[in-house]
C-alpha cells in the first residue's frame, strides 16, 4: 500500500483542507470587517453584510433582521436570494418567531428543516416567493445589547451547517451590529450639523435686528417692528428646537409609543376642532369623509393627533384664500387610509421628491410662510413608528393630497 493513501495520512490531509479553509474564510472576515468599518451609508452597509454572509456560509440567501425600539418588533431590513437584493422593510413580531427566538434568548439557533418548525414565519416566504429549507440564525449585538438577528438560508446542495458556519456567521454578526450602530450615529452627528445650520438664519436676524434696535434715532413705530421680528424669529428657534428633539428621538428609538385602542374618528374630529381659528381666518372650509364603521386602532392617539394636526395645519396654510380641506378615512383590508386635500399652491415636480426630507422647504413658497421644515419629516416618521406608510400627490396651483396608512390591529 502507497504510504499516501494510508488512513492517517488521508486523515491529516483532510485536517490540512479544513485548516486552509477555515484560515481562508478568516481571512475574508478581516477584508469585510475593513470594508464594513468604512461604510457610513446604511443601505449600502445592510446589502454588503447580506452578500457577505452567504458567500461566507455557501448559502443561497441571507437576510438582516433589526429591532425597532419604537414597536419592539422585529423588521427585515434587508435581504439578498437569487431573485436579486430587497431593501423594504416587513415587520416580524417578537413572539412566535424564529428572529424572535434569538433575539430574546441572545442565542444562534440552527434549523435544518423549517417545515416542521412551528415559529417559522411563513408570511415572509409567501410575499417574497423565495422557499426557505434550512437556515442559519445568529443574533446580532453591539455594546452587550442586542439589536438584531442574521440569518442564512438554504445551504447549497443542502449540506448541513457545521461549528464553523455557526462562528463564521456570529463573527460577522458582531462586526456588522457595531458597523449599523456606528451608521446610525453618524446620520444623528448629520442631523446635529444640519441642525446647527439651521438655527444660524433666525440667529442672525435676531442679532442684526438688536443691533439696529441700539440706534438712537429710531422712531417708536420702527422700534415696534423691530421688537416684533425678534419675538417672530425667538418662536420660530423655539418651535425649531422642540420639533428637532420630537425628530431625534423617533429616528433614535427613545420615544415610547403607546400601545392603546382609539378611534380614529374622535382623533380626526378633535384635531379638526383644534385647527377651525385658524380656517376661519383664511375663510378655509374643512369636511370630513368617512366610511362607516371604522375600526378601532391600536397605536399612540397623541402622536397621531400630533401627525394629522400637522397636516390640518399645513392644508390651511398653503391653500388660497376661501379654499377648502378634506379628510377622508377608508377602511382597507389590512389598514385604514387616512388622506388630507386641499386646493392650495400646491408643490412642484421637482420638490415632490424631496417633501419628507430634513429641514426642506418648497423653494416656490418660501416667504409665502415660514416653517422649520421638520414638521412633515416627523409625521412621516410618526406614520412608519405604527408599521404604515406616507406619500404625497400634487399639482401646482390646485393643491395637495398627503396619504397615509396605517395597519389594522393583530387579532
Amino acid at each position: 500500500m502507497n504510504d499516501s493513501t494510508t488512513p492517517g495520512n488521508m486523515g491529516k490531509e483532510t485536517a490540512v483542507r479544513s485548516y486552509v479553509r477555515l484560515l481562508a474564510r478568516y481571512e475574508r472576515l478581516m477584508d469585510i470587517s475593513r470594508t464594513l468599518n468604512s461604510t457610513l451609508e446604511i443601505d449600502k452597509l445592510l446589502e454588503y453584510i447580506v452578500r457577505a454572509a452567504t458567500q461566507l456560509t455557501d448559502t443561497e440567501a441571507a437576510s438582516i433582521l433589526l429591532l425597532d425600539p419604537k414597536t419592539g418588533n422585529l423588521r427585515f431590513e434587508a435581504a439578498v436570494d437569487p431573485m436579486g437584493l430587497s431593501l423594504e422593510s416587513t415587520v416580524v413580531p417578537l413572539s412566535n418567531s424564529i428572529a424572535g427566538w434569538i433575539v430574546t434568548t441572545n442565542e444562534p439557533l440552527l434549523i435544518t428543516d423549517v417545515s416542521n418548525e412551528p415559529l417559522f414565519f411563513k408570511q415572509v416566504d409567501e410575499s417574497s416567493g423565495f422557499t426557505t429549507r434550512n437556515l442559519l440564525g445568529v443574533p446580532m449585538r453591539a455594546h452587550d445589547e442586542v439589536i438584531g438577528v442574521l440569518e442564512a438560508l438554504n445551504k447549497h446542495e443542502d449540506d448541513p451547517f457545521n461549528d464553523e458556519d455557526v462562528n463564521t456567521l456570529t463573527t460577522l454578526a458582531a462586526q456588522a451590529a457595531v458597523a449599523i450602530e456606528n451608521a446610525r450615529l453618524f446620520e444623528q452627528s448629520d442631523l446635529i450639523a444640519e441642525m446647527v445650520h439651521e438655527l444660524r438664519t433666525p440667529l442672525a436676524a435676531i442679532a442684526a435686528t438688536t443691533h439696529m434696535l441700539l440706534r438712537p434715532e429710531l422712531d417708536e413705530e420702527m422700534r415696534t417692528g423691530l421688537v416684533q421680528t425678534i419675538q417672530g424669529e425667538t418662536h420660530r428657534l423655539t418651535r425649531m428646537t422642540s420639533e428637532f428633539l420630537d425628530l431625534a428621538r423617533l429616528e433614535s428609538g427613545r420615544t415610547r409609543l403607546s400601545s392603546e385602542s382609539y378611534d380614529l374618528r374622535d382623533v380626526i374630529q378633535q384635531s379638526i376642532q383644534t385647527v377651525t381659528p385658524q380656517a376661519v381666518e383664511r375663510e378655509v372650509q374643512i369636511a370630513t369623509e368617512f366610511d362607516p364603521g371604522l375600526p378601532l386602532l391600536v397605536g399612540d392617539a397623541e402622536k397621531i393627533t400630533q401627525l394629522i394636526m400637522n397636516l390640518l395645519t399645513n392644508a390651511i396654510k398653503y391653500n388660497r384664500q376661501q379654499g377648502s380641506v378634506i379628510v377622508r378615512a377608508v377602511t382597507l383590508d389590512d389598514g385604514v387610509r387616512v388622506s388630507v386635500s386641499d386646493t392650495g399652491v400646491g408643490i412642484s415636480e421637482a420638490s415632490l421628491p424631496h417633501i419628507f426630507e430634513k429641514f426642506y422647504r418648497v423653494a416656490d413658497t418660501e416667504g409665502y410662510t415660514h416653517g422649520t421644515g421638520l414638521g412633515l419629516t416627523i409625521a412621516k416618521s410618526i406614520v412608519e413608528a405604527h408599521g404604515g406608510d406616507m406619500s404625497v400627490e400634487s399639482v401646482e396651483g390646485e393643491g395637495t393630497t398627503f396619504t397615509f396608512v396605517l395597519p389594522l390591529p393583530a387579532e
